[in-house]
């Protein structure tokens, strides 16, 4: 257990919050499953293509994030921040960090980590869901302005 004399001592000197990984197939199971949702609602609900395409854009920079941060955990360069990595995941680039995680073996086994990272993943979820019952049950268009003027 830490304390807060704990923040006080050196990385180094603290204990690391190492625990064993979770399965794999956990992390597979759970973007193939998100994947299969986006791709039913996009198909079922006729969500806007600004949706797929956020989650696509979002993945690469985080997918890239994880790769860079990795690299620089093995070559002992300038880090990138756990924060910066979680809110990446948070505004949609969860499923290219969840194939970073596993492909790079990155971030996996630090427990306050993982938690706060499949915390991002409940907010995330949770709050397109609500964004889309919210206009379905509604009738508000999700499209962008963008979207009917570059159709003109």
């Amino acid at each position: 257990m830490t304390t807060g004399y704990d923040r006080l001592r050196p990385a180094t000197d603290r204990p690391r919050d190492l625990s064993r990984p979770l399965p794999a197939a956990l992390s597979w199971t759970a973007l193939m499953a998100f994947v299969v949702v986006l791709a039913v609602a996009f198909a079922v609900l006729d969500l806007p293509w600004w949706m797929p395409a956020l989650y696509v854009v979002m993945s690469v920079v985080a997918f890239a994030a994880y790769g860079i941060d990795k690299a620089a955990a093995r070559g002992g360069r300038q880090r990138i921040s756990e924060q910066t990595l979680l809110m990446l995941g948070l505004f949609g680039g969860r499923p290219g960090a969840l194939i970073a995680q596993q492909l790079f073996r990155h971030k996996t086994r630090k427990r306050s980590f993982r938690r706060t990272f499949w915390g991002t993943v409940v907010i995330n979820v949770a709050a397109i869901g609500e964004l889309v019952t919210f206009a379905t049950l509604n009738g508000v268009v999700l499209e962008l302005p963008l979207g009917t003027w570059l159709s003109q």
